[in-house]
């Protein structure tokens, strides 16, 4: 069974998540006060058909930032959970995304080191209440809180939700290729992966 749940409390946030990476029934529950990152998570979900519950409660009053930092730190920490010692995985996972005019292409390795390469030009400050500078934030907590190494890279396009779009699916669509369960071995010709 690869689901868990976690709760994470802070002066700032108060955030629960429920992740299962094998869900049958496409579980999906999003309400995090920013109505764009809900739509992002959503995709996140269905693309890498993981069940996904969020629920958050943030100084919104203040900004966005604390909140989808924090759950991308939780989701991050969730994920590393719920893979545990990562046997059996494929390990890497890649996706090249269309989405109109816009390319991007997310590639990441379950690596144990954890790192972000982002390469994503945004002209607008925000898109509804999402602050366009937050994917970068979100990408490097969920990244470095789940062990991985993650490169993120619009190639090119003009609508800066279209290439948010875009990475958000890409990543579900390399979670999932990544996760996919190929053996029982652990994925490193050093017999771990940490």
């Amino acid at each position: 069974m690869r689901n868990a749940e976690l709760r994470r409390q802070t002066g700032e946030t108060d955030i629960y998540c429920w992740m299962d990476l094998d869900d049958p029934d496409g579980t999906c529950s999003v309400a995090t006060g920013v109505g764009f990152f809900d739509h992002m998570l959503q995709l996140l979900a269905f693309h890498s058909g993981f069940g996904l519950i969020v629920k958050a409660d943030g100084d919104l009053d203040v900004d966005d930032h604390h909140t989808i930092e924090d759950i991308g730190i939780v989701l991050g920490q969730l994920f590393r959970e719920v893979l545990g010692d990562r046997r059996g995985i494929a390990r890497y996972g890649s996706f090249q995304l269309p989405m109109d005019e816009t390319l991007a292409n997310v590639t990441l390795d379950i690596s144990g080191r954890p790192y972000l390469v982002y390469n994503c030009s945004l002209s607008r400050d925000s898109i509804g209440t999402f602050s366009c500078e937050m994917l970068e934030e979100f990408l490097r907590a969920f990244a470095f809180n789940a062990g991985i190494t993650l490169h993120v890279n619009v190639c090119y396009g003009t609508n800066d939700h279209h290439k948010i779009e875009a990475v958000f699916k890409a990543l579900g669509r390399a979670l999932k290729a990544a996760v996919k369960i190929e053996g029982n071995a652990v994925p490193s010709s050093k017999g771990v992966l940490e």
